[in-house]
């Protein structure tokens, strides 16, 4: 026999106790009989007493295995909705940056300024605006709502960006001014899904 260590004998001694007093738990067929006999109890309820322990025993481990895999789905779920909660903040911090570099009202997409237009002339006016901060890799749901002097929205623009692939990114919206127009101060608002970002006004005569 090879030479064993005090902590391996220590070990060894502690294993050897624990299967003697397993043995000493256990009884055989004829005690359990003994038992049932000194207490009073019929021996043919042996066999069914011993199926209905089996039974709760064999409960009792699919109880745990179940109180595991519900206690597995509660953790997979949590860590979901965890993630989810993170994207969606993040996703929302990202858009609550997007700002306005400069904005402008021209006749045309790359026109000069404008200030005052003719109904008349039935121009077809353009919204620019230069986001910044604009999330790299992502499409932005984008609205214009173009409000006449008595406060009205007469036109309402709505659109999704192609892929953003710079910080500053150009976009526009558009509206023709027809001859029924309203004389007067008009505004038109840019909005981030629904937060406004930018307006600007010009006058129509």
């Amino acid at each position: 026999m090879q030479k064993l260590t005090q902590e391996q004998l220590t070990q060894i001694v502690a294993e050897a106790q624990r299967i003697s007093n397993k043995r000493q738990d256990e009884l055989d067929a004829d005690e359990v009989r003994q038992i049932l006999q000194e207490l009073n109890l019929p021996l043919e309820l042996l066999e069914e007493s011993l199926m209905q322990v089996r039974r709760q025993q064999s409960l009792q481990v699919e109880q745990r295995r179940n109180r595991w895999i519900v206690g597995g789905v509660v953790a997979t779920i949590i860590v979901a909705i965890t993630s989810i909660l993170y994207f969606l903040n993040h996703q929302q911090q990202t858009l609550n940056r997007v700002s306005v570099e400069r904005d402008r009202i021209t006749l045309q997409v790359d026109g000069s300024d404008v200030q005052t237009v003719s109904r008349q002339s039935n121009p077809d006016l353009y919204y620019r605006v230069v986001l910044k901060d604009a999330p790299i890799g992502q499409k932005l749901s984008l609205s214009c709502e173009w409000i006449d002097p008595n406060q009205q929205i007469v036109k309402q623009n709505r659109y999704e960006t192609q892929e953003i692939r710079t910080a500053l990114w150009n976009t526009y919206c558009h509206y023709p001014i027809g001859t029924t127009a309203i004389p007067g101060t008009w505004t038109v608002r840019m909005r981030l899904n629904d937060r406004p970002i930018s307006d600007a006004s010009f006058m129509v005569q």
